[in-house]
This record gives C-alpha cells, structure tokens and sequence, in this order.
C-alpha cells in the first residue's frame, strides 16, 4: 500500500469489535514480531487488529488468514469483492434501525438471510448495535446477544470499511475458512505464524468460549500446543497470545517457548469494573 493510497482511504482498523481484540496491544505485538520473517499467517483471525497492522507496516505482506466461524469470513471477503452493496445494505439497516431501535433490531437479529451481502450486513449491524458490541452464538449458531444501550451508534463506518476493502483488494491476502490445524501444511521455513484462539478460562465464571456454535476446549488447546511444536521443527516463526492460565503455561513450559506476562484490558466484559487489571501470556519460539 503506497502512502498515497494510505492518505486516501486512511489507514484500516477492525470493522467487528471481537472478544480478545488485539487493537489495544498492537504496541506490544509490534515489539515482539521477528526482525524478519516470511509469509504470515493467522488462523484465528477475528477482528484481524494484528494483521492490518502488518499490512500498513509491511506493503505486499503475503498473508494467509483463516477462521473457522464462517460468518467472520464471509465478511472479510465481501468487504474485499463487493464492498459498494454492503454498504448500500448497512445504510438501509441504518435508516430502518433509527426508525424503531428494538423492534427493529430483533426482527433482524431472529432473521435468516440468504445472500452474502445481507449475511454480512446483518453480521455489521448487530455488531454495532448489540449489548458491548459482544459476539456470540448459542449451541445451534444463533446469535442470541441482547440489543445495546446506544444513541447513535455507527452502523455504516463507510471510510474504515472502504479503507480495509482496499488494503485487502491491494495486497497479498488469501483468506480461508477452515480449522487451524490446515495452516500446517501451508507455513514454510521461516514463515510467521500468529495464534490468537478463545482463549482459556481463568476462574469457573470466565468461560466464554463461544464464537462458534463449537467451543473452544482443553482438547483443542492441546491440539494447539502440538501444532505449534510441529510448526517448530519445520522451522516456522511462532507467537501465541493466550490468557494467563496454568493449562497455557503448562503446555507451553518447554525450552523452545519463550514466554512473557503482559498487562491487558477486556474491553467487553459486562461489569466495567471488571474490565481492567487482567495478564495475558505471549509466548514465542524465536
């Protein structure tokens, strides 16, 4: 991306707000990404904070992001193919939504769509306009968020999202809806590979897992830890944000794992005294 074209759309950020976002602690990724890499990859792209980071700082990245919750994909790749209908869409839940704030909000929350513009804009909607802009879906994959408490919120965001239509249209950005197990066989020698999962609980009350209609368990947090020892001995790159748990730590407690303790906010929990005075573990193999 030319600085031009940077003045032109601005400078791309996150157009869902996702539990874990890593917007708040781009600052400290940044220090700790490897002075040189090859490809990137981020199989649990979420918000993608880390990943527009890279492409603002890093012009023709190659990059292969993922995600196994294919309503989050579907997005990324209609912002990219047909951002000027989705946004027709979201001006249209806009004007409707200013209209009768509760009853249209679950009238489009209980609704079904059938094309990719309307499964994305309503996807956008409901992000901005459900209770802490909190996603979440129910064993059946029904997103079951109450409605928020907002005045005016931004449903549209026309200049981020033609901004991050841009950045994914200009660069090198393959992107995939599939397990993260897949991105084995992808990462070559020398290639960076970002984990950023559910992550673990830390107490009995804090375990919210469910960005898919499939929760994130101790066994696939152990698939993980393998996964990354196997990227290891290929001779990748890896950096995986988790939270400051004993399982994390056990798994990760090896020689070959460097490990760091950072300071984080969670910026959706429900009880705002809450949000603040969390770790989190980064840990990495270079």
């Amino acid at each position: 991306m030319s600085q031009q074209y940077g003045q032109m759309l601005g400078v791309p950020r996150p157009f869902v707000k996702w539990a874990g976002g890593k917007r708040q602690l781009l600052t400290v990724l940044h220090e700790n990404l490897p002075a040189s890499f090859g490809a990137y990859y981020e199989p649990f792209l979420g918000g993608g904070a880390l990943l527009f980071h890279m492409l603002e700082e890093r012009p023709g990245q190659k990059c292969g992001i993922s995600d196994l919750n294919s309503d989050l994909v579907l997005a990324y790749t209609t912002i990219r193919d047909r951002i000027d209908d989705l946004i027709r869409s979201l001006k249209s839940h806009e004007k409707r939504y200013h209209a009768s704030p509760k009853s249209y909000y679950y009238h489009v929350r209980d609704g079904r769509p059938r094309s990719g513009i309307e499964k994305t804009s309503r996807l956008l909607f409901l992000n901005r306009t459900c209770f802490n802009g909190l996603y979440r879906v129910n064993s059946r994959g029904q997103f079951n968020v109450p409605l928020g408490r907002y005045t005016n919120p931004n449903i549209v965001s026309e200049e981020n999202l033609r901004a991050v239509s841009g950045v994914l249209r200009a660069g090198q950005v393959s992107i995939k809806c599939r397990d993260f197990e897949a991105v084995l066989s992808d990462a070559k020698r020398g290639d960076l590979v970002y984990f950023d999962p559910p992550y673990q609980p830390v107490s009995d009350t804090a375990s919210f897992t469910s960005y898919t209609s499939r929760n994130f368990t101790t066994g696939d947090l152990a698939r993980l830890a393998e996964l990354c020892c196997r990227l290891d001995s290929k001779g990748c790159k890896v950096l995986l944000s988790n939270s400051d748990s004993p399982e994390v730590a056990g798994m990760f407690s090896g020689r070959r794992w460097k490990t760091r303790r950072i300071r984080a906010n969670r910026s959706i929990n429900s009880n705002s005294k809450k949000r603040t005075g969390h770790h989190e573990l980064l840990i990495r193999n270079y």
